[in-house]
């Protein structure tokens, strides 16, 4: 997993609240346990009409958005199922950071298990935010998370809180398994001593 430090980029405004998993990431395209290639259908049934052309009004599909790397979004974002596929397509699309006011539960933590940093604002930190985006591509906003601070592109900055461990496991670039590799000399130990412990086993 890369490691999240600091994020200067492409801000797109979402202001629809109670986005689900399935409108991340429809259900037809769970095919695969690969994280990769689901960027192409990132809010599939929003992007695309049903020939395949782009809608032009949706926002990822206008010029100053596309690659945007950080999300705006409503109320309650990532709800519905569980599915890690909708994480997995956000970060292959290139969006690295999601700013909401509130996330579901299992959506937020799938988001720190695949590299990308989910921040929950206040409401009216987030409409500054959301307005600062609505500026497009040359209004850059930057993430940093060994600060804790959100700068817009008029200089104002917003602190948020993330929980230390997940922070560290950002900072660092580490998901489940290479955290369970940081204990593999332990383990190693814990294996030999059994082992001589219980040959027969």
């Amino acid at each position: 997993m890369d490691k999240f430090e600091k994020l200067q980029g492409i801000a797109a405004p979402m202001p629809l609240v109670n986005i689900d998993t399935d409108m991340i990431i429809p259900k037809v395209f769970l095919k695969s346990i690969a994280r990769t290639g689901f960027g192409a259908n990132l809010f599939d049934e929003m992007r695309f009409n049903r020939d395949g052309t782009e809608i032009p009004d949706f926002v990822l599909n206008k010029p100053q958005y596309r690659k945007a790397e950080i999300l705006v979004a409503g109320d309650n974002f990532g709800c519905g199922s569980s599915r890690e596929h909708a994480p997995w397509a956000i970060a292959d699309f290139g969006i690295k950071c999601v700013v909401s006011t509130s996330f579901a539960d299992i959506f937020f933590n799938n988001c720190f298990k695949n590299g990308i940093l989910p921040v929950v604002l206040p409401q009216e930190q987030v409409d500054l935010l959301m307005k600062d985006a609505e500026k497009g591509e040359n209004a850059r906003m930057t993430v940093d998370l060994e600060t804790q601070e959100i700068t817009t592109s008029d200089g104002d900055v917003i602190s948020f809180d993330v929980d230390p461990f997940k922070k560290h496991c950002l900072l660092n670039g580490l998901d489940d398994i290479a955290l369970t590799m940081e204990k593999a000399s332990a383990i190693d130990t814990f294996e030999a001593q059994a082992n001589a412990a219980r040959p027969w086993a």
